[in-house]
């Protein structure tokens, strides 16, 4: 469900306590700027640099060539605060299309604007009561279908051949503590996980995604620029 316009965002800029003692650096509304004080200790904040002065210095460079066709299935995703924030990269990594599936919350919930910050705006969406059946209408459309979940016979997420990430497809992550469901694990051509240190071995749902949406375009990147990864880490 995309939308033709975001909505206004807030005129921030950073400001500093002017009192040595404290410093404080802050964000607050551009219209303060005159008779701002400092949240800390009250003394007056004089503005700093505001963010389209940074922008004119250090202009975004727009991707060199198309990005492979990704879409992504968020499926029985219970929390506003992760949708919300899978939405936001979505739109950072150029993801073409959202499902949401289930139970998950739609981009109308006013806590995921929260979040997401506009991102929903920007991300064409749709809603599915069920998601295998969003599943197999994506796969009938030719779409990879790839599962991020530790299941028997997934491999490393950091291991995917650059020309397996180049394929379009169809990204499904699962429920907070279920996971994905096992009718749609059935429909994956591919499954992949996260290598994990530490006691809990786990990852908030919205970080594992996050890892996993831009992995899959860096090693697409590898494939593009016929680049080793060590060159690769080295871009800026």
């Amino acid at each position: 469900m995309p939308a033709s316009e975001s909505p206004a965002k807030h005129d921030l800029r950073f400001f500093q306590c002017s009192n040595p003692n404290c410093s404080l650096r802050f964000p607050a509304p551009a219209e303060k700027a005159d008779w701002l004080l400092c949240p800390r200790c009250k003394s007056p904040a004089q503005p700093l640099v505001t963010r389209d002065e940074v922008a004119s210095h250090n202009p975004r460079q727009e991707a060199a060539s198309p990005q492979p066709h990704l879409e992504v299935l968020l499926d029985n995703i219970r929390s506003t605060f992760n949708v919300g924030a899978m939405l936001r990269t979505s739109d950072g990594a150029g993801v073409s299309h959202v499902h949401l599936g289930g139970i998950t919350p739609q981009p109308d919930n006013p806590r995921i604007a929260k979040v997401s910050l506009g991102a929903e705006f920007a991300v064409p969406w749709s809603y599915h009561t069920n998601g295998l059946a969003a599943v197999q209408e994506c796969k009938t459309r030719g779409l990879q279908i790839w599962a991020l979940e530790i299941i028997p016979g997934a491999v490393s997420i950091f291991d995917i051949p650059p020309e397996t990430a180049a394929q379009p497809a169809l990204l499904v992550v699962g429920n907070e503590v279920g996971g994905i469901d096992p009718g749609i694990q059935e429909l994956c051509d591919q499954s992949f996980w996260i290598p994990m240190q530490g006691y809990k071995r786990s990852l908030n749902v919205a970080v594992a995604f996050g890892i996993a949406v831009y992995t899959l375009r860096h090693a697409y990147l590898i494939r593009e620029n016929s680049l080793d990864p060590h060159q690769v880490s080295t871009l800026q």
